[in-house]
């Protein structure tokens, strides 16, 4: 039997897996910013309030995932499910600005990497995905020190999708991206104290669609 904490921890999950907080989700499904607050998940009364079945479907169409995603997500909350992960090989931000640690696909090379599991999600291109840990606060506050991306470096990108990019100069940022095209990239800082760029074609090494955080 499916519970209310099961439902919307799910939801919570989609979110991540996706690169948005609830209510960033919220917003790219076309609903209110706050419909999947805390605070909205009880009534005054304190009695429970479900997600209705039109919000679900719209986070599913706005993500791309499917309802068998979604369910699998509910299912993984289960103690029993909690083996159900797949593990990639984790790298950390600093390393994956230097030389010699990604090929030019964007994939880190060799196999002496550390590595982390994240939920088995219907991902395509899962058995090339890798992870990247945060260092430092310029990513805050959507990402923080410590926090993990899994970044699949094939999957097609979309408008505002959370993007990891490296420049031909070995900076490694995480942003989001605003319009893609044959000459270059435009992407929006996550951090308000940072500037919007815009990265000529030339100028980019690899980058890749953040597709799950560990918080």
């Amino acid at each position: 039997m499916l519970t209310h904490e099961q439902i919307w921890q799910a939801i919570d999950r989609l979110a991540l897996t996706f690169g948005y907080s609830p209510s960033g989700l919220a917003k790219q499904a076309g609903l209110d910013s706050t419909s999947f607050n805390k605070s909205k998940r009880f009534g005054p009364d304190g009695k429970p309030r479900w997600p209705s079945t039109e919000s679900v479907s719209r986070v599913l169409t706005a993500t791309g995932a499917t309802m068998s995603d979604f369910i699998s997500l509910v299912e993984d909350l289960s103690p029993q499910n909690q083996t159900s992960s797949y593990k990639v090989p984790v790298i950390g931000f600093a390393q994956a600005g230097a030389n010699g640690f990604f090929n030019e696909d964007g994939y880190p090379e060799g196999d002496s990497w550390d590595e982390v599991h994240f939920p088995d999600f219907n991902v395509k291109e899962k058995d090339e995905c890798y992870a990247l840990e945060i260092s430092g606060d310029s990513m805050e506050p959507l990402y923080r020190d410590g926090d993990v991306l899994v970044i699949a470096p094939k999957s097609k990108l979309r408008k505002g999708d959370r993007i990891v990019l490296k420049t031909q100069g070995g900076e490694v940022m995480a942003k989001e991206l605003v319009k893609q095209s044959a000459t270059g990239v435009e992407i929006r800082s996550l951090n308000p104290d940072h500037e919007n760029r815009k990265i000529s074609q030339k100028d980019i090494a690899w980058l890749g669609r953040i597709i799950w955080v560990s918080q």
